[in-house]
């Protein structure tokens, strides 16, 4: 669990619905990491006897899940942010597939609703390379259960947003053993103050900066890969330079923005897009960019929600 400056009560039910799944005290260990909030919660939940509290100056998401996996002694772990919490009947259905299946990663949904009567699929294992070069994977870190071992010396990069785009991939490609669920397990919270809900201009602008300084990551590390995860990385950074094309679109609304963009992708031998059938979505956004009528009509069509 991770924290910063949450009300309390957000915490004790994230914590409460980690407790109330069917693990005995020797199966679990929940530690929860308070990335500098101005006033410590600990003294404050009603339940903390099953707890590690650790509490470190502000540094952000990155270098607060760093910590936690330092001092996580576990088989598998499990992210989850303080505002958010674990469904039960899903979270039990991954939890089956922990126990009899050995998965290096196990997949779930998020769900903004406490219904949770999906009938629950039985999925087959895949690499998690084979995962990637079919499907366009959800990167978010509280997506999924894996495999401490797996993880090797991968960590999150400090310092910056999407933190989880770079992470996930490099993750899934050291996995051999992945099952995608359908189960609505994670209820994700989605709160005004949060960065993915912010306006501010310079909030905006280092969030489209450091998801494309991730794409360029990403880039570097497809010449450095295996023919198979060559393939499913290209994929990702082809998936990653449409998202990060259509933020700029959206958050900005400036054709100006968007052509210098795209200038900067040239450069870097990320546009035009990969000539690739991937998703329809896709295919139908790579050809609108790439001509500057079909850049005008994205501008003028797409729309951020705020």
């Amino acid at each position: 669990m991770t924290t910063y400056n949450l009300p309390v009560t957000l915490l004790d039910e994230c914590l409460n619905s980690i407790l109330s799944l069917s693990l005995s005290e020797e199966e679990r260990e929940i530690i929860l990491i308070d990335d500098g909030s101005e006033r410590s919660p600990i003294d404050f939940l009603s339940k903390r006897d099953d707890l590690i509290y650790i509490r470190q100056a502000n540094q952000g998401l990155s270098v607060a899940r760093n910590n936690g996996l330092q001092w996580a002694k576990g088989e598998y772990i499990q992210f989850v942010d303080g505002d958010d919490y674990l469904v039960t009947a899903p979270y039990e259905h991954c939890l089956d597939f922990v126990r009899y299946e050995r998965p290096d990663m196990v997949f779930f949904h998020m769900t903004s609703s406490n219904c949770a009567d999906t009938a629950f699929s039985a999925p087959q294992p895949v690499s998690g390379c084979e995962y990637m070069t079919e499907k366009n994977i959800r990167a978010a870190a509280w997506g999924y259960i894996f495999r401490k071992d797996v993880l090797g010396d991968l960590k999150f990069t400090s310092g910056i947003y999407h933190e989880d785009e770079e992470f996930t991939p490099q993750l899934l490609l050291r996995s051999k053993r992945v099952f995608d669920t359908n189960a609505p397990a994670y209820y994700y919270r989605q709160r005004k103050g949060s960065i993915t809900h912010n306006t501010d201009k310079k909030i905006i602008d280092k969030r489209l900066e450091d998801i494309l300084q991730v794409i360029v990551r990403l880039k570097c590390l497809v010449s450095q890969s295996p023919v198979e995860s060559k393939i499913a990385l290209e994929r990702r950074v082809a998936q990653l330079t449409m998202d990060y094309l259509y933020q700029i679109i959206v958050q900005t609304q400036s054709r100006q923005r968007l052509d210098a963009a795209i200038d900067i992708l040239q450069k870097m031998e990320l546009y035009p897009l990969p000539d690739r059938q991937y998703t329809r979505k896709y295919t139908l956004f790579r050809k609108l960019i790439s001509s500057h009528w079909g850049r005008q009509l994205l501008v003028r069509g797409l729309k951020v929600k705020r």
